[in-house]
């Protein structure tokens, strides 16, 4: 029977065969083994986009994928991708020692498995795992070292290197903290409701169109706008008239305590149309402190609004 051989090259001597080189067989071996476990090599991808192929090499040493550490030199003109065999299972630290603001990929030859890519910019050292854990799309998985941080815990002032990508996840925020401006002061503060089910909506527009800031979450829900002690709640810009008006054709009714016990005035959407006062029971209305029978509204409107 022949011999057989590992993902990354160690050689699997069968009974009684070799005989007279099953020394040096092994001795090879166990070079092979010190290099997977510990030795350095460097990978030139010089060039332009291109993919470099790292293969194993069976029975000896030097096969660059069978290295703990592999070192990307050269200047690259393109994107560079780096495969290794898909049943190539270890452990690497890759280094990104290239030249050139492109991005270096590292992944397994075939398949949709995740992949580890360094940056244009990211000019440094990562550990990966190559998990060949499944036979069509296996792996690579990824550990920040060198000056990174493996929890941003052990940040106390991070910083981004480009955009937060969420990834389809939420981000959380204690109740009672805040997202501060560049100065560090609080810019908008959370505070959180236990089993909450109304949120904010925040949605951004095209040209021609405003911004809306909504409700969401039961079917009707109020939107609060809420003043501190006796703050009023303004609108316009402070350099030019302010208009409030309703969301499409529809009345623009206000009235107080949502609604409860309260008059309401209504102005009608339509041409030619109303502005009616409806004091809430025998509530009568008033003008400059004055009570005015209902049939006087429509002239003390016209004295009042022209």
């Amino acid at each position: 029977m022949a011999s057989t051989y590992t993902p990354l090259g160690v050689e699997l001597q069968a009974t009684g065969e070799n005989a007279g080189t099953w020394g040096t067989k092994t001795n090879t071996n166990l070079q092979l083994i010190e290099q997977i476990s510990g030795g350095f090599t460097q990978q030139s991808i010089a060039g332009g986009a291109q993919t470099t192929a790292l293969s194993v090499s069976d029975g000896s040493t030097g096969a660059v994928m069978a290295h703990r550490m592999i070192e990307f030199t050269g200047t690259i003109s393109g994107n560079q991708i780096v495969t290794i065999p898909l049943d190539a299972q270890n452990f690497y630290i890759l280094r990104n020692s290239t030249s050139g603001s492109h991005t270096v990929q590292f992944k397994y030859t075939s398949g949709s498995g995740s992949t580890f890519t360094f940056s244009a910019t990211d000019k440094g050292d990562k550990i990966v795992f190559a998990a060949a854990n499944d036979g069509t799309n296996p792996d690579i998985k990824t550990l920040a070292i060198g000056t990174g941080i493996s929890d941003v815990v052990d940040d106390t002032s991070p910083q981004l290197g480009g955009d937060l990508d969420t990834n389809s996840f939420n981000i959380k925020i204690d109740d009672a903290h805040f997202i501060a401006d560049e100065n560090g002061l609080e810019q908008i503060i959370f505070q959180t409701t236990a089993s909450a089910v109304n949120e904010l909506e925040v949605t951004n527009a095209a040209t021609g169109n405003p911004p809306i800031l909504g409700a969401s979450g039961e079917t009707n829900v109020d939107l609060h706008l809420k003043p501190k002690g006796t703050g009023e709640v303004r609108v316009g810009t402070g350099a030019a008239d302010a208009t409030l008006t309703s969301s499409g054709a529809h009345n623009l009714i206000l009235d107080t305590n949502s609604g409860t016990n309260s008059g309401t005035i209504t102005i009608t959407d339509g041409a030619n149309g109303d502005i009616n006062i409806a004091p809430n029971g025998t509530g009568q209305a008033q003008v400059g402190g004055n009570k005015i029978a209902t049939a006087g509204l429509a002239v003390a409107f016209s004295l009042v609004f022209g």
